[in-house]
């Protein structure tokens, strides 16, 4: 279980990070974990929106966007919230379509 790499998306107003294969995030103990190291978190009940250096949305399927047009800024944000929360790294596979 991987991460594609960081890819803009499809709105170009954000980077996202897909897993492969698809999973199922435990959004309660995601927004635990998040609001433990001291983030703000908005739970939308499928997804979590946390306030991060950038805005950043979990779904609960694994995807990640980073609101962010800066794709280094994008890479640093997605380190930090998957030590955060336990999520696997990105990985070399080529990025996944937006």
């Amino acid at each position: 279980m991987s991460y594609y790499t960081l890819a803009l998306c499809a709105s170009k107003g954000a980077f996202e990070a897909i897993p492969l294969p698809k999973l199922s995030l435990d959004l309660a103990d995601a927004k635990r974990r998040l609001e433990t190291a001291g983030i703000g978190v908005t739970d939308a009940r499928v997804m979590l929106i946390a306030a991060m250096e950038r805005e950043v949305t979990l779904s609960r399927d694994g995807r990640v966007l980073i609101k962010s047009l800066d794709a280094d800024e994008a890479a640093r944000v997605f380190d930090k919230l998957r030590r955060v929360i336990g999520l696997p790294d990105v990985s070399s596979a080529p990025a996944a379509p937006g």
